[in-house]
């Protein structure tokens, strides 16, 4: 091999791991991420990758780690410049999107537990804190805001879970149940508020 061949690869590192490994699984689903398929889409043989992630757990782990800052990063820019129903419809259709743009990223993020795990757990309390802070219009409780933003992280989770896998019957517009979903949550909301 040339210095000019070194010189036209792409540098490797951490970074490139992860993103090839989000790539495949967006593409072809989680299982279709092994070491040696992330390897073989790099050019490089599997000990090769050791040298930035420390097995296949880590790998799993760092996407994980990428799908919740992807999603918090979209629900962020979701909420800017709405509130109450308004910001929990934006959320929600966020939530959504992430899922249909990443599915495979998003994926791992229920693949990976985060109990135990300060970076990961984290990460999971940046998401219940986005939402939590939209929800700042309904003039919450501090403990009610932190159980409703829980809820709303449930129920988006697991409709864009469901949408995902086909775990939503036909005939059913999937769009026209997600904004029942969302006017009954906001429902419970301002009833929680109120009370």
């Amino acid at each position: 091999m040339t210095n000019t061949d070194r010189d036209a690869r792409p540098q490797l590192d951490a970074e490139t791991v992860v993103a090839t490994a989000g790539s495949i699984a967006d593409a072809e689903g989680l299982d279709a991420v092994t070491l040696t398929r992330v390897a073989r889409e790099l050019g490089i043989s599997q000990p090769a990758l050791y040298r930035h992630v420390d097995g296949y757990d880590d790998l799993l782990r760092r996407l994980s780690l990428e799908g919740r800052q992807l999603l918090v990063e979209r629900l962020r820019e979701a909420a800017v410049g709405v509130s109450s129903d308004d910001a929990v419809r934006a959320m929600g259709g966020a939530w959504r999107q992430a899922v249909r743009d990443r599915p495979g990223l998003i994926e791992a993020t229920d693949r990976y537990p985060c109990a135990g795990d300060a970076e990961l757990e984290e990460a999971v309390e940046a998401i219940v804190e986005t939402l939590g802070l939209a929800l700042i219009g309904y003039d919450l409780s501090p403990i009610d805001q932190v159980h409703a933003a829980r809820a709303l992280r449930s129920a988006f989770h697991g409709f864009a879970h469901l949408e995902a896998g086909d775990g939503h019957p036909s005939p059913h517009d999937l769009d026209d149940t997600f904004e029942h979903i969302v006017d009954i949550v906001c429902r419970g909301i301002r009833r929680l508020a109120d009370s």
